[in-house]
């Protein structure tokens, strides 16, 4: 059931996208769980930034508006989705592709909370530049978006810390429940593909601007992991800095997309779930092929 676990939570949302778009206020609430029980399981001894990480983190923040001002004068809902796609975190569950791939969790999850508050103060930052609401000014849109998005992202891994030092105990429970955060993350996906699907029906473009959208995240997906495995091949940690920089965290892009950007751009997270997937299921029959031989 797992292998089908994303088109089989996808199908549910679009199916019943009336019904999950309802359920749409949990999403922060679901990522914020996914990250606690992500977080729980790395110890912060485990936690020990590279330079590697530093390049990587500055394509996240730098490339992402250098795309959006390089895309922004052919199409401004396609610069915002391609940005999202870069601008986003690594992805909660981009550990344990890394290590079936054969690459170093730690270094990895090390990365993810790097990523996370690195998210954190730029999306503030950019957003209300970028989609401009007349009625509010930066600095009220900046402390709403930061608000919002930096306890969400944050929050998780300090809890995780707290608890790790004072109730050891209900750490050590948490830890027993690590594997509910891939039910959560199908629910999530159940409800983000009704938010895209919903912003489709109500935001119809012209049929070419989502098929733009769409390519503009392919591009991002394989020029992000190509960068990232080629960055790490000169730290010696190719696997890991490809999987940091090119798997997503989705479900938070098409949240902030859906939530503070033009609706339609979550087309563009929406369509990097597929690209990304399609990339590590390439990737570790690759792998498995070789264990074979």
């Amino acid at each position: 059931m797992k292998n089908w676990t994303l088109p089989i939570a996808m199908l549910t949302g679009a199916i019943g996208y009336p019904l999950f778009m309802e359920l749409s206020f949990l999403t922060p609430y679901l990522i914020f769980v996914m990250l606690l029980l992500t977080f729980c399981k790395v110890s912060t001894s485990d936690l020990k930034p590279k330079p590697l990480h530093l390049w990587l983190l500055l394509i996240q923040i730098v490339g992402a508006l250098c795309v959006y001002l390089l895309l922004y004068r052919f199409n401004k809902i396609v610069a915002e989705g391609v940005m999202v796609c870069i601008i986003c975190p690594t992805a909660t569950a981009a550990a344990v592709i890394t290590s079936k791939l054969g690459g170093s969790a730690a270094s990895l999850t090390t990365y993810t909370l790097i990523g996370n508050v690195g998210a954190a103060l730029a999306v503030p930052i950019f957003f209300p530049l970028i989609e401009v609401h007349p009625d509010i000014n930066f600095w009220a849109s900046f402390l709403l978006i930061l608000g919002k998005v930096f306890p969400l992202l944050i929050c998780p891994f300090l809890v995780a810390w707290l608890l790790e030092k004072l109730l050891p105990k209900v750490h050590h429970k948490l830890l027993g429940f690590h594997e509910i955060a891939f039910y959560l993350w199908a629910v999530s996906l159940a409800i983000v593909t009704a938010q895209t699907l919903f912003s489709l029906i109500n935001n119809p473009g012209d049929g070419h601007t989502e098929l733009f959208i769409a390519l503009g995240a392919l591009v991002a997906c394989c020029l992000q992991f190509f960068l990232g495995k080629t960055i790490g091949s000169i730290y010696n940690d190719r696997i890991s800095g490809g999987q940091a920089l090119g798997q997503k965290n989705t479900i938070l892009a098409i949240w902030m997309a859906h939530t503070y950007l033009d609706p339609l751009s979550s087309v563009a997270p929406g369509s990097y779930v597929l690209w990304q997937n399609i990339i590590n299921s390439w990737q570790l029959w690759k792998k498995r092929k070789r264990e074979v031989q």
